[in-house]
């Protein structure tokens, strides 16, 4: 099945936290490294159990060039694609086949001996709409019938082509470097001889092509003149010519210069070495123009996977908890210092104030942020499956188990757990957690013996626990063990002073995902949200703002009263015609 979905321009908030794990787990490899890194971390953040990235061998032939399989990397391997579902990816389509793809490729054995069910595969496709290659992941399990995961698939063989252009450029200025190895038996190089003021005497080919000279412009071209007015460059030719005069010179040194025809920047690698009678010099130049600049791209590519970091980093810690307000300075000062520890934090507050966001700014400024954030939803899980969702269970632990099942602890193992509205938790649930807490430990159902998980805890609330707990519906000592470190968010009609930062950064929001303009908000509609008590917190506020752009008209956004008026519905939304 092909799928031509277009990149949204916002991507779901997990795909944004799989995004950064991505990003931040391959930052600092390149090369075959930075390949294993990219299949690991994508595997992961797909949920399938296989992934790779492949060139093309020629003809039908491709290879791997990184393979994570099932929990490890595995030995490359070259196969013919005829048959097999990367056939289509090698032709430059997305293929997607959610299930039942042994069935579709029959001829495809490997798919068959390891029991693969679903793929997922999009092709390398570089600047230049060449197909490079193409990235896949599958697994033993279906994957959903629309490729959620499209989006983070997508940016993964972006840098995965930018970084096989990369290896297959260093190969070429490898290749180019090794030929230049004997400069006078196997490379085209550049030889000059050249009086002791850089005065040409005669030049070669090579050197008359590689400074844009023609044959007759040779005998008395100025070599000096050739070199770039910068300080440095000027400097350290100076140099070189005075060491030649004193026939003390016989290294080398990397010098720009500018072509004489045409004035384009040329480096290159001069060797000179003086004449024993002290009279000229003969100078060979090697053209490393080409190296110079993959080492200014490369640093370039460099500076913006750092900018990217910081970019992602920004918008899961801070970037959409908007607060000046003395209470939420309190709340994101305690984060900060509470995210360097291991502590378990329990963050409570009415629906809507952000506990999720909070939770993922101490993970993501955590010693465990290169780590899985695994997000539990308690009051979702249905009640006979909670165990089995928090712990896992074996095959044949109970009536429809028909395979073993790897639990949320396990899957957040080095990273972190965040146990939402946990205050649903069923009461045989909470003494499995409290025994987590404690012992670091739990049992699968129907499991023989203890797993260890090393996993930091993060809860949060919108209920009163401690009076859950004078109910007898909360224990105790779980209670107490979840709040080591409390974070209480206030809110929103408890802090006003950030309703208009909050109202700006929406609007903002809204009206590029809805490529509209909104220049601002009139002073009717800020002073209506600073007088509404907001039940519903940030996310009420949100969903008025997000109504309001969509059916804005105008560059002033205006909202009437009765939006925020009991059963309003939003044909309520009305806005103002453009103001000049």
């Amino acid at each position: 099945m092909n799928d031509t979905q277009a990149i949204p321009d916002f991507p779901p908030n997990d795909d944004l936290s799989a995004l950064r794990a991505i990003v931040e787990g391959t930052a600092h490899d390149i090369g075959e490294a930075f390949l294993q890194s990219l299949v690991r971390n994508l595997a992961a953040a797909a949920g399938t159990r296989y992934a790779f990235v492949a060139e093309f061998a020629g003809g039908t032939r491709a290879r791997t060039l990184a393979f994570w399989f099932r929990d490890r990397i595995t030995d490359n391997m070259e196969w013919d694609v005829t048959g097999t579902p990367c056939e289509e990816v090698v032709r430059g389509s997305l293929c997607h086949y959610p299930s039942g793809v042994r069935v579709k490729f029959p001829d495809d054995k490997p798919l068959e001996n390891w029991g693969v069910e679903s793929y997922l595969g999009v092709p390398l496709r570089n600047a230049k709409g060449e197909h490079l290659g193409h990235l896949a992941v599958f697994d033993e399990q279906p994957l959903p019938p629309e490729p959620c995961k499209l989006l983070l698939l997508r940016i993964s063989a972006a840098r995965a082509t930018a970084e096989l252009e990369r290896l297959r450029y260093e190969r070429a200025i490898l290749e180019r470097e090794e030929r230049y190895r004997d400069l006078f038996d196997e490379a085209p190089i550049g030889y000059i001889v050249e009086e002791l003021d850089s005065r040409f005497i005669t030049a070669n080919r090579a050197a008359m092509r590689m400074l844009g000279l023609e044959p007759h412009e040779v005998l008395g071209t100025v070599g000096m003149s050739l070199v770039t007015n910068k300080p440095a460059n000027k400097q350290l030719v100076h140099e070189l010519f005075a060491s030649i005069a004193q026939g003390s010179y016989r290294g080398d040194a990397a010098i720009e210069l500018r072509r004489k025809n045409d004035g384009h920047p040329v480096w290159v690698k001069w060797y000179s070495r003086p004449d024993p009678a002290g009279k000229y010099t003969r100078t060979v130049l090697v053209d490393i123009t080409e190296r110079i600049l993959a080492e200014q791209a490369s640093a370039r590519l460099q500076a913006q996977n750092l900018y990217l970091q910081e970019e992602i980093k920004g918008i899961h810690n801070f970037e959409e908890i908007i607060g000046q307000s003395p209470t939420m300075t309190t709340v994101l000062e305690n984060v900060r210092r509470v995210a360097a520890t291991d502590a378990t934090v329990l963050i409570s507050g009415e629906t809507g104030t952000g506990k999720e966001l909070i939770a993922r700014a101490v993970h993501s400024n955590s010693g465990r942020k290169a780590k899985p954030l695994i997000k539990i939803n308690c009051a979702a899980l249905p009640a006979g499956l909670v165990e089995s969702e928090l712990f896992g269970h074996e095959k044949c632990a109970f009536t429809g188990a028909i395979a073993r099942r790897v639990g949320r602890f396990e899957l957040a193992d080095g990273g972190t757990i965040f146990l939402d509205e946990i205050g649903e938790l069923p009461a045989d649930a909470q003494a499995k957690l409290l025994r987590v807490l404690q012992e670091r430990e739990f049992d699968r159902i129907g499991g023989s013996k203890p797993i260890r998980v090393d996993v930091r805890i993060l809860a949060a609330t919108n209920r009163d626990l401690l009076k859950a707990v004078r109910e007898k519906t909360f224990r105790e000592d779980l209670y107490y063990r979840l709040s080591v470190f409390p974070v209480q968010l206030p809110p929103l009609r408890d802090r006003q002073e950030d309703i208009p930062p909050l109202v700006l950064y929406l609007v903002n929001k809204f009206a590029k995902r809805t490529c509209k303009r909104i220049d601002g908000v009139d002073k009717e509609t800020m002073g209506l949200l600073l007088s509404h008590t907001w039940p519903g917190n940030v996310r009420e506020l949100e969903n008025v703002i997000e109504r309001a752009v969509i059916l804005a008209n105008g560059n002033t956004l205006h909202i009437d009263p009765v939006i925020l008026a009991p059963g309003s519905s939003l044909g309520c939304v009305r806005q103002s015609k453009f103001q000049q």
